[in-house]
């Protein structure tokens, strides 16, 4: 099977919305067996396990990919698995890892803000709401057609701390 050959059948797989996770999950792990790397496998494979509700098999197949080179072999899948392993570790409670991986996330155009946009949702679960809404608001801040001074500093005020009073005479 060609590196296109396989290309297809996993884009295939990921399009068919006749099947169900688990026998998404069972394909999958055929074709992670035959994937032309072994980190666009176990990529394919978390992504699998993750999107069926198995978050603790995806971490172990998404930390596998990462240390098989996926970066290496695959910029927009290392991209994405930040992206993706970073939601499950916030699934399985590991917000402060999940926060880390994101702030660190790369830009990249295969995902877009969506690191920002997750790294949002990190903080909301650790308890830091003002965090969280503002990393949002920045996040979608430059797609504005106007008001972006305004929102900027909105965004700001959310988590900067106010001045202290003045102690009264």
């Amino acid at each position: 099977m060609t590196d296109t050959d396989w290309e297809a059948r996993v884009a295939a797989l990921w399009a068919d919305d006749t099947i169900d996770d688990e026998a998404r999950i069972d394909r999958m792990r055929a074709l992670a067996a035959d994937a032309p790397h072994p980190a666009l496998g176990a990529f394919e494979l978390g992504g699998a396990l993750d999107s069926g509700g198995h978050e603790a098999e995806a971490d172990v197949h998404y930390t596998a990919a990462t240390a098989a080179g996926l970066a290496e072999v695959d910029p927009d899948r290392a991209a994405r698995i930040v992206v993706q392993h970073a939601s499950t570790l916030r699934n399985l409670d590991r917000t402060d890892e999940a926060i880390a991986m994101l702030r660190d996330a790369p830009v990249h155009p295969a995902t877009g803000v969506a690191p920002r946009v997750f790294l949002a949702l990190a903080l909301h679960s650790a308890g830091r709401s003002d965090e969280a809404l503002r990393v949002a608001i920045e996040a979608v801040e430059p797609t504005l057609p106007r008001y972006n001074r305004s929102v900027r500093a909105y965004a700001a005020a959310l988590t900067e701390p106010e001045p202290e009073a003045e102690p009264r005479p």
